[in-house]
């Protein structure tokens, strides 16, 4: 189970409700840094830069992040992928559509050739070299063509899995099914995306096994929750004029400050500053030799 997050605070209640892996959705980033949809209006500097804020703020969990179609040819792929394991992404999924992408559970998509797409993943695995870092390949071919769509999926999975990608990804398949076609005739660890609204059905990661999966994501599940929950609240300011009436459904000032760790944060400074009337004293290893000026 990877479910997505979208910025260091959704990050921080992730880890705390105890999953072991987050995903970083291009679509929730787009939406809570630029206030546009996922349609290739995110860069991938954007996206490493709020990767990197996330990671920080969950250093114990690996993160996942959605490179898009890795900003362009093989040597922006590369780019791309280097940018991520600097700021520490643990992996990424890396999308065949054709630029300017869109989600992928949205109409009129295209998708570049398997070929080309093929190129991109052996240069993604170039980059990677020795580094921790697991990548996902990612084909939205189901959902251009209604009929062939699922077939040529297919195929396009099992070549990206040859050309070294550790997981492949069949982007909004439609029924069971489809996904237990999938589960069958896909080579190496396959993943499932799980999107509230989209055309895939929802499962548990039980079902998913079932079916022949190894990892399930469910990336907007967040993003929709805090949307709904700002909606709301929002509303209610606005028609009530007080919080007083939905505490209930407000964290609340204890427990923000728990998430944020602010007793921790106030303790190391403690303990590593002090005041002694107007002069601040900073705690160091040990004596220091003071540096004349000659030198």
């Amino acid at each position: 189970m990877v479910p997505g997050c979208y910025d260091a605070l959704s990050g921080k209640v992730l880890a705390e409700a105890g999953h072991k892996a987050a995903f970083v959705s291009g679509y929730a980033v787009s939406a809570t840094l630029l206030g546009e949809p996922d349609l290739g209006l995110l860069t991938p500097p954007e996206m490493a830069r709020k990767a990197g804020q996330i990671i920080y703020s969950i250093p114990n969990v690996p993160v996942l992040v959605d490179a898009d179609t890795g900003g362009g040819n093989v040597l922006n792929v590369q780019r791309t992928v280097k940018q991520l394991i600097n700021v520490g992404a643990k992996g990424c999924f890396l999308e065949d559509q054709r630029w300017p992408k869109r989600v992928g559970h949205m109409r009129n998509k295209e998708v570049i050739s398997m070929e080309e797409f093929a190129g991109k993943v052996s240069a993604a695995r170039e980059a990677i070299g020795d580094a921790d870092f697991f990548l996902v390949a990612r084909t939205d071919a189901r959902g251009v063509n209604a009929k062939y769509g699922l077939e040529d999926a297919i195929t396009r999975a099992n070549l990206y899995a040859d050309a070294g990608a550790d997981a492949v990804y069949v982007e909004a398949p439609i029924s069971k099914q489809e996904l237990s076609l999938i589960g069958q005739k896909v080579k190496g660890l396959r993943v499932m995306g799980m999107l509230e609204g989209g055309m895939t059905p929802l499962l548990t990661p039980a079902e998913a096994k079932a079916l022949g999966f190894h990892i399930l994501t469910y990336p907007l599940s967040g993003i929709y929750a805090a949307t709904r929950a700002l909606k709301d609240a929002y509303a209610t300011l606005r028609d009530v004029g007080s919080s007083r009436d939905m505490l209930s459904s407000l964290s609340t000032f204890q427990d923000f400050n728990s998430l944020m760790g602010v007793d921790e944060r106030i303790a190391a400074e403690e303990r590593l500053t002090r005041r002694e009337g107007e002069k601040l004293v900073v705690r160091v290893r040990g004596p220091s030799k003071p540096v004349r000026d000659s030198e």
